[in-house]
């Protein structure tokens, strides 16, 4: 590689991190990584922060290598033509690369009374109000989650088993990401912890309101709380800058992750939507996701041709309390298959699988700054510090 070339990170979810991460170990590349937080989120570990069995986060000083310059602060605008990331707090960041991890967020469904009045768990602010909003109800008091995804399912369950009366909202049929055969120790487990389904076309939410839910079919359920988990949707930033998007909001790319604007950005994780090859937005794809965004770079710089990304999935791991989950296993094209794993076994191997997660992250870490390290001949590793900062806002 010829001089120094500078590529800025948008977003330090799993996707954003893996991307860093692969970049940094490289010499004659400089990494800056932009988050909107000083710490890395553990998104799927989100749903035991609200019950209070994790906090979720771990510091960036774990996960990424010494060498990636941390700053925090918001990206407002991407100029694909200058090069430049333009900041919330007022600073512009130049790049030759920009990487596009912004991550996916809470969904609108533009039901009367959603945006207002119900949680959400797909980010950190999110679930430190709803659980400040479980603090100050009763135990007793009722809880509404809506949407049986695996976000809705782990918040159910969690919930219900540290003594919370809910109610889980499915719409036309429970967890129907899973197998019909996997479904069944699902709603068993459910029913042992107490919690009353909702299913059917007609169990769809109408309307929410300050204390209740009212569905298509008439009827009203009470709720102190009512957790809003069906749909995911990625941040506007790319659209706001000009960038072609699907209807999902994700950047579109090619089968290489780079955009179909301009072969100097690159997307990953939940904000890439490759338009030959879509795939489900989750932890399992931006680990991949992240390495083939930064292995596309090194090509492009090195004059070579990038090549496909070739993703492999293995299932789905579901928490259903701290006690008792399912494992789905799927064909490598994430086509969900009838072997599964449930009861206490399929709640280890979930823990295994968020450690395991965690781990590759930390593992990253070392290398990027070993390499580091050994590169420049300096035997100081410094953790990443941020060097901006302004009032977190939602990714």
């Amino acid at each position: 590689m010829n001089g120094n070339v500078e590529v800025v990170v948008v977003g330090g979810g799993y996707g954003g991190v893996t991307a860093a991460n692969s970049l940094s170990r490289h010499n004659g590349v400089s990494v800056t990584l932009v988050n909107a937080r000083p710490d890395f989120v553990e998104r799927i570990r989100l749903h035991q922060r609200v019950a209070g069995s994790d906090d979720a986060v771990v510091g960036f000083g774990e996960v990424l290598g010494g060498n990636v310059r941390v700053v925090v602060d918001t990206a407002t605008r991407i100029d694909a033509a200058e090069r430049t990331v333009s900041l919330a707090g007022g600073s512009t960041l130049p790049y030759d690369y920009l990487v596009y991890a912004v991550g996916s967020g809470a969904f609108d469904p533009g039901v009367p009374g959603a945006a207002e009045f119900a949680h959400r768990v797909s980010d950190i602010e999110g679930a430190d109000l709803l659980r400040s909003a479980l603090a100050a109800t009763a135990a007793s008091d009722p809880v509404t989650v809506v949407g049986s995804g695996p976000t809705g399912l782990e918040t159910a369950a969690e919930l219900a088993e540290v003594g919370r009366r809910v109610t889980l909202v499915c719409g036309d049929v429970l967890g129907p990401s899973l197998h019909a055969r996997v479904r069944r120790p699902v709603a068993r487990r459910l029913a042992r912890l107490g919690v009353t389904v909702l299913e059917g076309p007609r169990a769809r939410v109408r309307e929410v309101t300050r204390d209740g839910v009212q569905l298509h079919d008439g009827r009203e359920l009470p709720s102190a709380v009512t957790i809003w988990t069906a749909g995911f949707r990625v941040p506007d930033l790319a659209s706001r800058s000009g960038l072609r998007t699907d209807a999902q909001g994700r950047l579109v790319t090619d089968a290489t992750l780079t955009s179909v604007d301009d072969a100097r950005i690159i997307a990953t994780g939940d904000a890439a939507g490759m338009t030959d090859r879509p795939f489900r937005m989750s932890c399992q794809a931006a680990v991949q996701l992240g390495p083939a965004a930064a292995a596309t770079i090194l090509r492009r710089i090195e004059g070579r041709t990038p090549a496909p990304v070739r993703m492999f999935f293995a299932g789905q791991c579901l928490s259903l309390g701290r006690h008792e989950g399912v494992t789905q296993f799927s064909y490598p094209n994430d086509r969900v298959n009838a072997l599964h794993i449930s009861g206490r076994p399929g709640a280890g191997v979930k823990e295994i699988a968020c450690r395991f997660t965690l781990n590759k992250l930390v593992s990253g870490a070392r290398k990027a700054t070993s390499r580091a390290s050994r590169s420049d001949g300096n035997d100081r590793l410094d953790t990443p510090r941020p060097e901006h900062r302004t009032t977190p806002s939602s990714p």
